[in-house]
């Protein structure tokens, strides 16, 4: 069985090599060492075949992403952003609770695991954002405060609460922390905090984020998004210029190059696209000259991401430069005379 498993691994290792991107190959690395680990120390013959099974699975749609099926790439894209799977889970467990804020007080008082659930900062921006959810509809404010799926008998001041009697605190516990449970398992954590300040600036490392009195999230000073980005391009490529306008430019004043750093490959490009329309920025902006604390948060999505809502936005558009300004200026004269 040991020569079996080793030569699993290998097999599940030469389909790694062959993914296109740095950060996909030592996230697979480490994956498929936790893998075959686990199958080699499980001693029970069933539940090592199960295992074999799950991950052979995982090897078979590595293949198909390979091979160009868009499904299986963004399969192993999600998984390896934290979209889904262990990671998530690890994202978003700093950001299920806030150490800042003191514990509510408990539902039932002689039961002090009947505290209701406590929404962060980051959370309420999250949930109340469509950008950072998998589904379209975002959470209105007050249903952090008072959830839909509670019945007004659960407001003992409502009417329905003097006519039946108010709803059973145990009910009322458990509808809240189902809702709670429900409702973050739906978001899409974000990969970093985007630090913005008043004047401007942005700031994404580490130190920026200690100075914002803030936590950090996921991939912080990671630099995870900026190769992302680098790999889509600028989402308005420059124009290539034409032969007159290459005669005719100055000597001392040479011509841009036309090709923009970004990965080659269209179809890779794409689907790192579809990938910035599931992680949102977690953005965190505040005015430097008063006490830490006083920020807010906010999700929005890249402009470079393959989102409805980003698609027709100007930063998609590009930019007037002088030959699309004369035509501009022509258009307008043309317009005068008629």
């Amino acid at each position: 069985m040991q020569t079996s498993i080793t030569s699993f691994y290998r097999s599940y290792l030469r389909q790694i090599q062959s993914l296109p991107h740095h950060y996909l190959r030592s996230f697979f690395r480490i994956k498929a060492h936790d893998d075959v680990r686990a199958i080699a120390k499980t001693d029970n013959l069933r539940l090592q075949r199960v295992k074999v099974k799950r991950v052979s699975k995982d090897i078979r749609k590595i293949q198909r992403a390979l091979r160009g099926d868009k499904d299986a790439f963004a399969s192993i894209l999600d998984l390896a952003y934290g979209r889904r799977g262990k990671l998530k889970w690890e994202i978003m467990q700093p950001m299920l609770s806030d150490p800042t804020v003191p514990p509510p007080k408990p539902i039932i008082p002689s039961k002090p695991k009947s505290r209701p659930p406590v929404y962060s900062r980051e959370l309420q921006a999250l949930l109340t954002t469509g950008f950072s959810r998998s589904t379209a509809n975002p959470l209105k404010p007050e249903h952090l405060i008072f959830p839909p799926v509670l019945p007004a008998r659960a407001n003992p001041s409502s009417e329905e609460a003097r006519l039946l009697g108010p709803l059973s605190k145990r009910r009322e516990v458990n509808k809240r922390w189902r809702y709670f449970v429900t409702e973050w398992k739906k978001i899409l954590p974000p990969l970093e905090v985007v630090v913005k300040t008043t004047d401007g600036s942005e700031n994404t490392g580490l130190e920026d984020v200690s100075q914002a009195g803030i936590r950090s999230a996921g991939f912080q000073g990671h630099g995870v998004f900026k190769e992302i980005e680098d790999i889509i391009g600028p989402v308005t490529p420059a124009r290539p210029i034409t032969r007159r306008e290459r005669r005719t430019r100055p000597e001392d004043n040479p011509s841009p190059p036309s090709a923009m750093p970004r990965h080659p490959s269209r179809w890779l490009r794409r689907r790192y696209q579809e990938l910035l329309g599931r992680l949102p920025a977690l953005i965190y902006s505040y005015d430097p000259r008063y006490p830490e604390g006083r920020g807010s948060y906010s999700a929005q999505a890249s402009i470079g991401a393959l989102h409805h809502d980003v698609k027709a936005t100007a930063h998609r558009r590009p930019v007037l430069d002088d030959s699309g300004l004369a035509w501009y200026q022509r258009a307008q004269l043309r317009n005068k005379k008629e």
